[in-house]
């Protein structure tokens, strides 16, 4: 307990009056995204879909199935499921054992315990040896109020620094339906985010033709004054904040980006380097080591210096609470991001 919060513990705590609270459960099965039709469990069904034609498909949990949407393949496919308990040093370990008897498989659990508690295993045995694990998990970023346990805010950053491995961020269902079968055919380790429960679809209104591609950014909406590059939900917050700047007058573009790494640096710097628009990142992922940071190295050692700002979570332990209080609280909501936008432009 640091100082700070040891100090908080003994302070009488505001009450918001009933009237202005919002009332949602901390843990939350879903995002919510008004005016979206949604997808109930995407990745659950895509990797059914994916395993009617390839044997080598297999599923691992750590006891978290149900809160992963692995549920779904594992009643398709119970042969083809493990369940490893609460042990994810076990799960990636049997998962490596697993990939180099020719198998693909499916590890997950929830982001925070994949980057902290089993990072070593994953470095080690998956990693080093280049073994086609993918590991899909939920809970990324600030998709949970339950607090600092299960707030992996810092996952992209510890697993950027891993030799080897892809990082995925999807947008939505229509994202997370396509990534399946393409990284089951990526010959490495795969990291990838994962919206789970009733998740929404955005890309296809915005990009009818959009198609997922590994190691590939997209432009999901033109803009002359601002160009937004994101990742995750963060696009779909964007893409609403574009709406709204929209009747103030601010034209804003929106670069989508499902990679992390490889990031798409010839892509970013094509579309930074349209000389006059404010380049903005936004992600739900501390401002540490992220998407912002990524792109920011990439700007700078290429010699394109646009007007540059970030959009992310604090570097610091955030609070718990419901999701649209939490989101508003640091900025990552639409009302947010139009807020900070306007205070830039």
């Amino acid at each position: 307990m640091t100082h700070d919060s040891h100090a908080r513990r003994y302070e009488q705590r505001k009450v918001t009056p009933k009237e202005n609270r919002v009332a949602t459960s901390a843990m939350i099965a879903s995002l919510a995204a008004e005016g979206y039709d949604t997808e109930p469990a995407p990745f659950g069904h895509a990797l059914v879909e994916l395993a009617k034609t390839r044997e080598d498909i297999v599923g691992l949990s750590a006891d978290l199935a149900k809160y992963t949407d692995l549920h779904i393949f594992a009643n398709a496919y119970p042969d083809r499921f493990y369940q490893m308990g609460m042990a994810e040093q076990v799960l990636v370990s049997a998962a490596a054992g697993l990939a180099r008897e020719g198998f693909t498989p499916f590890a997950t659990t929830y982001a925070v315990f994949a980057s902290r508690r089993a990072y070593d295993f994953i470095a080690m045995a998956i990693a080093e040896e280049n073994l086609p694990v993918k590991i899909v998990c939920a809970l990324p970023g600030l998709t949970t109020g339950y607090g600092p346990s299960h707030q992996a805010t810092e996952d992209l950053a510890i697993f950027r620094g891993l030799p080897n491995m892809t990082i995925v961020d999807p947008c939505d269902a229509v994202d997370i339906r396509q990534m399946v079968p393409v990284l089951a055919d990526h010959k490495g380790p795969v990291y990838s985010r994962l919206l789970r429960g009733k998740v929404p679809s955005v890309l296809t209104r915005y990009k009818p033709d959009y198609q997922f591609q590994l190691g590939r950014a997209q432009l999901i909406r033109e803009g002359k004054d601002v160009l937004m590059v994101t990742s995750g939900f963060m696009t779909m917050r964007a893409l609403d904040a574009a709406e709204r700047l929209s009747k103030d007058g601010v034209d804003v573009a929106v670069l989508h980006n499902p990679t992390i790494k490889p990031l798409d640096r010839a892509t970013i710097l094509a579309e930074a380097g349209r000389g006059g628009r404010l380049v903005v990142t936004a992600e739900n992922h501390t401002i540490v080591g992220g998407l912002g940071e990524a792109v920011a190295t990439t700007l700078l050692t290429n010699g394109v210096t646009p007007t540059f700002r970030m959009i992310g979570l604090p570097d610091e332990f955030l609070e718990a609470g419901a999701l649209p209080t939490l989101h508003d609280m640091y900025g990552i909501s639409v009302d947010g991001i139009v807020r900070q936008i306007k205070g830039w432009i």
